[in-house]
């Protein structure tokens, strides 16, 4: 190697410092500090005392971790669902059926929405004296405290899900739509395929990617974003029928002040998600390859 080549290594090197120093600190360095703590006990959360993988052992036996880790798994069947309304919508779009300019926008606004707006929206609407009641009660049935029960609250925030996440999916499909060649559509208008023909045997293969991407992303939301939601509208009740991974690790962190549990879940909700990103990525790369 000549001389020019080694400067140009060299100064290579020194390019990038910066990003790898800010990596390191930024990343790196709380990803460490969290499987340090998750080794200890802290109860006051300022005192630590090592105690190996006890944090784990306790969690592993706590029925709390497998009801939370239960409400998760039940929150993921808003994903099939987002995808659903997602690409429906999109389909009607690209094929600009009457006020699609409209409802374009009035169906992307929900995901530009902050959260804490979302919650607080919904906790109002199915308050006990809210309008959805008023509507039940106008049709002659009682009632329902929505919030105070735990299958009725995971019926609305999976409602709230669908609503708020539909619409970020319906662009993302758009976008892939538009990059379809239009001369395969009309080559199949003109062999007498209908909508719903065109959207299964054309749309959906051709974008099949692309459903696979808002999959993962939606998946790893419902494991990963729910606090504000859970916060806002249900504090994780009644009980812990409506409380979520990531609202379980603030409790036990900010509530009890217990840190070592905390990152140790931290640490087993980062493995739980990987799994499952790792699970769909290649379920959609053997149907693609089946395909």
């Amino acid at each position: 190697m000549n001389k020019l080549a080694k400067a140009e290594q060299r100064f290579a090197y020194i390019a990038i410092l910066p990003a790898v120093l800010l990596i390191g600190v930024l990343l790196l360095y709380p990803i460490g500090y969290a499987i340090f703590v998750s080794f200890n006990r802290t109860a006051n959360g300022i005192n630590f005392t090592w105690i190996g993988l006890d944090n784990y052992v306790r969690l592993l036996n706590s029925p709390i971790l497998w009801r939370v880790l239960g409400n998760n798994f039940i929150f993921l069947t808003a994903v099939p669902l987002v995808l659903f309304f997602s690409l429906v919508c999109a389909a009607l779009i690209y094929e600009e059926v009457w006020g699609w300019r409209f409802f374009r926008v009035v169906f992307f606004m929900p995901s530009v929405i902050s959260t804490v707006v979302i919650g607080t929206l919904f906790r109002r609407l199915f308050d006990y004296s809210g309008p959805i009641n008023q509507i039940l009660i106008g049709l002659g049935n009682e009632p329902i405290d929505w919030l105070a029960r735990g299958s009725t609250s995971m019926i609305v925030i999976i409602l709230v899900l669908v609503w708020s996440g539909f619409g970020y999916g319906m662009l993302v499909l758009l976008s892939a739509m538009t990059a379809i060649d239009p001369t395969i559509f009309e080559s199949a208008r003109l062999d007498g395929a209908n909508w719903w023909q065109r959207l299964r045997f054309i749309t959906i293969p051709l974008i099949a990617k692309v459903i696979a991407f808002l999959t993962v992303i939606n998946v790893i939301y419902t494991f990963l974003s729910l606090f504000g939601l859970i916060y806002v509208l249900t504090n994780g009740g009644p009980g812990y029928e409506t409380t979520t991974l990531d609202y379980f690790i603030y409790q036990k962190a900010f509530s009890g002040f217990d840190f070592g549990q905390a990152a140790a879940l931290a640490l087993m909700l980062a493995v739980i998600t990987l799994i499952l990103t790792v699970i769909q990525l290649r379920v959609a790369r053997f149907d693609e390859e089946t395909n």
